[in-house]
């Protein structure tokens, strides 16, 4: 189990109050006037209109401005729209540096946040931990390690990607070779190659040496002290750095947008200073948090503090349907979608729920009933309601989802339901890993959404197998989420029809592929809770695994999309009586020999919750007040669960001539 360091306050980091907008408009702005000044910077130096220092000091300024927009580009904090962001970051990286790819710069910059300040790990440390009479080579040179990065973890890479940065360093070498040829260099040195290298001098100086120089922790050891903010003389450092004076906040909250940092820092202050902050003046002068509002007495400047969102359960007092509107009906992949809904405000307490949790669906196809159960896929705090549907050959709901559902439909949704998830506790310091397989992302991606956003001293590895990219579903949601909480998330592929993949990576997730990853960055001990999320046999045998090598089997959580449908058995039963509590009304109902106490309840007319009718969902859950029952199976309910009175209803059989249970419990 892990705690929160004895050194370190046990104090929540609230939420940032700041979000990624569908656009970005100071973004765009400084992207347009930098590439509005780099072109007449290049006509007055082609025309002679202005002298050669100062068309050179133009054109670095342009692409010192130009990598602020591939910075956050490679954040997705330009848009909400991940291909807004990729078209920025493409342009901005040919004037940045055009030796590698946009997709290989976000790689690298994003392993820089996970490993900031670890001289072997972080490919910034070249720079940040140069000793003083190599600054000037090593602050000229800061892109060029970033291919030796590269070439270490090609293998890691998208071929797409690998080629893309191959073509574009062989496309600069050949442009200088050519100019040289021509004799064209000394031009282009002037048009491109001397600001490029003047705008990396600069770069290196307030990007990397001003936050991290002289930092000992690494992010993984303490995130609060692997990059610190500079303070004072905010009138002109703020605009001349383009906030990167509270590059602190940066590593904090990497998805929000550049103009954002001093707000977000102003909100949350205290926060911060409670987790000891790394604070420095504009002269070099380092600050403890008592010193710093010593020094922002001065200012007359007070910081509030927002509270912390955390999810909350629904409010029905047992599960029930309602009609719900359709807001959107989005490809995934070629065989998935995602459905939202558009909740009414009337029903939004009801709908409230909690990570893991599920909602059941239900609809009328060629004049049958059809009930599905779905998990649902957002963080439990965006206020959100969408469930990921994954074709099924033959499958009547999936295929209807697929080609006939559209956006304006109303589908009935049963009140959400399910304990997959666990509570949370935004001042926690846990280890999460979950493994996921196919569509058994969607729970997990609540969880782990949500975990990382109200834990702000969590960590979390998700381990999710597909057969190849193209069919893996929310890739690209999980590329965003690992490039905004970068130090604290980790996603390793593991695909089975992709021969391109890393070998180690090729396969299902089996027991095999958990030993290799135990054995390598992961430990047993080191892990406060295991979320199993696929196929009945993946979860079963990795569930053993994990128990056999000393995991608390209460920490290790499965869910099933569906349990076993075995067949109906009356020998061994007897009739019984059962009196059902559902909504606040209570119900004396008849049971037959070899009947289920949710079999009963439906018989008589009840509207008893159910979904799967396998014991995987946990949608029938209810309380045993009075009597005792046998489960056939439950692949819902944890101990602590059974040992409190719940049974899953679609499983259980009266052990006692009278049972009586409670479904709103």
């Amino acid at each position: 189990m892990s705690a929160t360091s004895d050194t370190a306050p046990r104090h929540a980091l609230p939420d940032p109050g700041e979000r990624v907008p569908a656009i970005s408009w100071p973004i765009v702005g400084i992207f347009c006037g930098a590439i509005a000044l780099f072109a007449f910077s290049t006509w007055a130096a082609l025309t002679g209109g202005l002298p050669v220092p100062v068309t050179v000091l133009l054109s670095a300024a342009a692409i010192f401005v130009l990598f602020t927009v591939l910075h956050d580009a490679a954040h997705y904090s330009v848009s909400t729209h991940r291909w807004v962001n990729v078209a920025f970051g493409r342009v901005a990286m040919l004037f940045v540096s055009p030796l590698i790819s946009f997709k290989s710069f976000a790689f690298i910059h994003i392993e820089h946040h996970r490993n900031t300040n670890d001289d072997e790990n972080d490919p910034d440390h070249f720079v940040s931990g140069a000793p003083l009479w190599q600054v000037p080579v090593r602050f000229a040179l800061m892109d060029v390690p970033y291919l030796g990065f590269l070439v270490r973890h090609w293998r890691r890479r998208p071929r797409a990607e690998v080629l893309e940065t191959s073509f574009l360093l062989a496309a600069s070498a050949a442009v200088i070779v050519a100019s040289a040829f021509t004799g064209h260099l000394w031009t282009l040195a002037v048009l491109y190659l001397i600001p490029e290298r003047l705008a990396m001098v600069v770069l290196a100086w307030w990007f990397d040496w001003l936050p991290h120089h002289d930092l000992e922790d690494t992010q993984q050891e303490n995130r609060y002290r692997a990059t610190r903010n500079r303070v004072g003389a905010e009138w002109i450092l703020t605009p001349l750095l383009l906030s990167q004076n509270y590059h602190l906040v940066h590593h904090l909250h990497p998805s929000i947008p550049f103009h954002r940092y001093v707000a977000t820092w102003r909100r949350n202050e205290e926060a911060y200073l409670e987790r000891d902050a790394a604070i420095g003046t504009a002269f070099g002068q380092q600050l403890d948090p008592d010193e710093y509002r010593d020094w922002k007495r001065l200012n007359g400047k007070l910081a509030r503090l927002l509270p912390v969102r955390m999810p909350k359960r629904s409010s029905a007092r047992a599960a029930v349907f309602h009609p719900v509107r359709v807001a959107g009906v989005d490809r995934l992949t070629g065989d998935s979608v995602l459905i939202t809904f558009d909740v009414p405000d009337d029903l939004r307490d009801e709908f409230s729920f909690e990570p893991g949790q599920h909602i059941t669906v239900r609809t009328s196809l060629g004049g049958e009933e059809v009930r599905r159960n779905y998990s649902l896929c957002t963080s439990a705090t965006s206020g959100t309601l969408a469930i990921a549907v994954k074709h099924i050959p033959g499958g009547a709901f999936s295929t209807f989802a697929m080609e006939r559902l559209q956006t304006g439909d109303t589908l009935e949704l049963m009140t959400p339901t399910g304990s997959f998830g666990i509570p949370l506790d935004p001042i926690a310091t846990k280890n999460y890993v979950a493994i996921a397989a196919g569509s058994g992302i969607t729970p997990v991606l609540s969880i782990l959404r949500t975990s990382l956003a109200v834990e702000t001293e969590s960590r979390f590895t998700l381990i999710y197998g597909n057969r190849d990219a193209a069919g893996t579903m929310f890739r690209e949601e999980l590329e965003e989420l690992e490039a905004r909480y970068a130090d604290r998330l980790r996603i390793v592929h593991v695909r089975s029809r992709d021969p391109r993949h890393p070998a180690r990576l090729r396969g299902r997730i089996d027991r095999s592929k958990l030993v290799q990853e135990l054995g390598s960055d992961l430990s047993v001990a080191s892990v406060d809770d295991w979320f199993l999320c696929g196929p009945a046999e993946m979860v079963t045998d990795l569930h053993g695994l994990l128990v056999e090598r000393g995991a608390e089997p209460d920490r290790v959580h499965v869910e099933l999309f569906h349990g076993y449908r075995k067949p109906k058995l009356t020998e061994d039963f007897s009739p019984a009586t059962v009196e059902v509590s559902l909504r606040g009304r209570r119900h004396e109902v008849p049971l037959a020999a070899g009947d289920t106490v949710l079999e009963s309840a439906l018989k008589a007319g009840l509207e008893a919750p159910y979904a799967c009718l396998g014991g995987a969902c946990g949608t029938c859950k209810a309380k045993v007040v009075l009597g005792s029952v046998a489960m056939e199976q439950n692949f819902a309910l944890s101990r602590t669960d059974v040992e409190d009175g719940y049974a899953l209803t679609c499983q259980a059989h009266p052990t006692t001539p009278s049972v009586t249970v409670d479904y709103d419990a």
